[in-house]
């Protein structure tokens, strides 16, 4: 029963790994359609912190229309993706991104963990390694 069980996480492990490796591997090549694609229809993207997009956003247009607000207000942009991470029930990136706000850049790590449905990217859990700064800049709006 014991290797029933672990075949199983093994096997789940891998099917989030390779759709975790799907979304990183378009985003690190600027592959938006892909990216898309990625989002299961109804995504639920969960933002933590003290700022106007925190909350819990449901549905996949929300989730792409608060993620198109946030790039717009950090001008985000992708260094690097430093880890993929899979477990047979969640999956995670570790990337490093850079926000640019009023003539100033910042790199910050980001933990992005998510669940997955139907090969889709169900739910992600946003967690930033300088939420303060995360919160400042958000809260100062559109540059």
């Amino acid at each position: 029963m014991a290797d029933m069980k672990a075949t199983d996480d093994a096997a789940a492990t891998e099917q989030i790994r390779r759709v975790i490796t799907r979304y990183a591997t378009a985003w690190a090549a600027g592959d938006f359609p892909t990216i898309r694609d990625c989002y299961h229809e109804q995504f639920t993207l969960y933002y933590v912190g003290n700022n106007p997009l925190s909350g819990v956003h449901k549905g996949k247009a929300a989730a792409l229309t608060v993620l198109e607000e946030f790039r717009k207000r950090t001008r985000r942009k992708l260094l690097s993706v430093d880890h993929i991470m899979a477990g047979p029930e969640r999956g995670a990136v570790l990337a490093s991104e850079q926000f640019s706000h009023d003539g100033k850049t910042t790199d910050v790590q980001r933990l992005l963990v998510y669940t997955i449905r139907e090969n889709r990217l169900h739910e992600c859990w946003v967690y930033d390694q300088d939420q303060a700064l995360i919160d400042q800049l958000l809260s100062q709006g559109a540059p």
